[in-house]
């Protein structure tokens, strides 16, 4: 089983109260992420241990180039972040690198899975 690690204390906040669905990857992964897989959504940082939050199914992965994601793209990934350009600036944190509207990203929506 994979997992969708996420770093960021506010994701944390926002996966908990089930505000995000989505996530958005530099890059193409999706060959490491297909549609229908179950993966962990985690939480933690790099190299240390990290705590599972629940079980999902990747509904959708898409390629994108970063100028295309949408505005529900970005609500579902972080209701905080309204715009591309917040994103790229957000991203250009994280990977402390030039971001650029043509650069490739996955997309990647997924559902909670629930035991009953």
């Amino acid at each position: 089983m994979f997992a969708l690690n996420f770093q960021s204390q506010n994701h944390e906040k926002l996966l908990i109260s089930r505000q995000k669905n989505c996530t958005v990857r530099l890059g193409d992964i999706s060959d490491k992420y297909p549609e229908n897989s179950i993966v962990w959504i985690t939480v933690g940082t790099k190299y240390k241990p990290k705590r599972k939050l629940y079980s999902a199914i990747l509904d959708r992965v898409q390629i994108k180039k970063i100028a295309e994601l949408t505005s529900h793209d970005l609500d579902h990934q972080n209701p905080e972040i309204k715009s591309v350009d917040e994103l790229i600036s957000f991203f250009e944190k994280i990977y402390q690198r030039t971001i650029t509207h043509d650069d490739i990203v996955t997309v990647i929506y997924f559902s909670e899975i629930v035991d009953e």
